[in-house]
């Protein structure tokens, strides 16, 4: 079962058809939307600040959501996935955003809308990542722009999978559709 605990009183609220993994911890004041997964050794830490997070999230394995102690929040929006690996800290995360795996997103940053972040990527300190636009390297630098077929082949194809992949693990899940291609 997983790590689920209050913190100062706080404790996470999860909305409906949301998975959580057995050996993820969540803690403290975390607030997740309908329709999200926290995959296998995922820490979502809201002990510090708090952790808002929209529909339809994921949060994959051995990723870690942080803050910074009454300084900076994570707020996430909707049709996020955040892959494997992926360190989330004190920052902001628009809808339809695709995170890739091992990135790090830090303090004051904002992931607008319609974008990726590349595996590997370093997002410094209040960078704002433009919407619509693919952000990759060590600084994190724009190399170019998102396109439909992007976004949705991608972005919204991975977002909304997750929800299916969470239903082979817990039978309750009920499995979105919407968008999947069926390949």
């Amino acid at each position: 079962m997983a790590l689920i605990k209050a913190v100062l009183g706080k404790s996470p609220v999860f909305g409906k058809n949301c998975f959580i993994a057995e050996n993820a911890t969540v803690v403290g004041d975390v607030e997740m939307g309908d329709n999200c997964s926290i995959w296998f050794n995922a820490i979502v830490r809201g002990d510090v600040h708090y952790i808002k997070i929209g529909n339809n999230v994921n949060i994959q394995d051995g990723s870690v959501l942080h803050c910074t102690y009454k300084k900076a929040a994570v707020n996430i929006g909707n049709n996020v996935s955040i892959a494997h690996r992926a360190i989330i800290h004190g920052c902001t995360i628009h809808d339809n955003v695709l995170i890739g795996m091992g990135a790090i997103i830090m303090d004051g940053a904002v992931i607008e809308s319609n974008s990726i972040v590349a595996a590997g990527a370093l997002v410094s300190k209040d960078t704002i990542v433009e919407s619509g636009s693919v952000y990759a390297g060590v600084p994190a630098k724009k190399i170019k722009e998102i396109d439909k077929e992007l976004l949705e082949g991608e972005v919204l194809r991975i977002a909304n999978s997750y929800t299916l992949y969470a239903s082979w693990h817990d039978p309750d899940i009920v499995p979105q559709t919407k968008g999947m291609n069926e390949s």
